[in-house]
């Protein structure tokens, strides 16, 4: 599992955003070491220290860095030349909260360097599509994976021998789909948001969603960012799609946890 380091001026900062995102990282998250703040307490940000915190996350998978601002960036680029394999770490441009948070989750999955890295590339834009700004383009502009060609036409999805549907549950060819309304009172915030990210990608299926209400594009299950930008709120009529060998069982438990509210109700 890829390693991840919070930069940042100030040590409270800091460790309170990784204490955030940890919270939404499960019970196997990534490690995270802190480089933040000045050699006396003050704010500040030291390139050895974070060379150092480099060195303590690689687990040979890579490390992937977040700063918060200005100096910080200077600092981080400047650890590079003290860390022994420097070609296995990545600097994001990542805000600092959300893509530390989108980090962790991605990576609690098992996500490779590249894969985090690019993930939480498009955490800015995200948040301006929640907004309605900029980012709010008619076409997503986070990463998904559109290639249902994963799953054999004779999957046990859509195959002959494939088991009844739940009830309520859709079979178009290779994709199976239910719908459901959204019970959490703050609807899918960050925490169920992260949960649905999670179980969704603990199968071997391709997990869609959408705010059928909203009209939104589907976006993949496995993007917390993505998942997020929507706005789902409480009472949107969501569609969960999915194709692959083990579409069938994630829904069965994407449906419950939905049903359940992630246990916020």
């Amino acid at each position: 599992m890829i390693g991840l380091v919070a930069v940042s001026h100030s040590r409270a900062l800091a460790d309170a955003a990784v204490h955030l995102a940890l919270q939404m990282g499960g019970d196997d998250p990534p490690t995270v070491r802190v480089a933040a703040g000045g050699p006396d307490d003050d704010l500040g940000t030291d390139a050895v220290a974070i060379a150092a915190a480099i060195e303590e996350a690689d687990s040979g998978d890579g490390v992937l860095v977040l700063m918060d601002l200005g100096s910080a960036i200077l600092s981080a680029e400047t650890a590079l030349e003290f860390v022994a394999r420097p070609e296995r770490v990545r600097l994001s441009a990542a805000p600092f909260v959300e893509g530390l948070v989108a980090a962790v989750v991605t990576a609690a999955d098992g996500a490779d360097l590249e894969t985090v890295a690019a993930e939480v590339r498009g955490a800015a834009e995200a948040k301006e599509r929640q907004l309605g700004g900029p980012g709010d383009a008619a076409s997503p502009i986070l990463a998904t994976d559109d290639d249902a060609s994963t799953t054999a036409p004779d999957s046990p999805a859509s195959g002959p021998d494939a088991p009844d549907p739940a009830p309520g549950t859709a079979v178009d060819g290779r994709t199976v789909s239910f719908e459901a309304l959204v019970v959490n009172p703050s609807g899918l915030h960050a925490r169920p948001a992260a949960a649905f990210v999670k179980a969704a990608s603990q199968y071997d299926a391709e997990v869609r969603i959408c705010d059928l209400d909203a009209g939104s594009e589907e976006v993949s299950a496995r993007s917390l960012l993505a998942l997020m930008a929507l706005g789902i709120r409480r009472g949107a009529r969501v569609r969960v799609s999915a194709t692959g060998p083990q579409a069938r069982q994630a829904l069965d438990d994407l449906r419950a946890r939905i049903d359940d509210g992630f246990g916020e109700r």
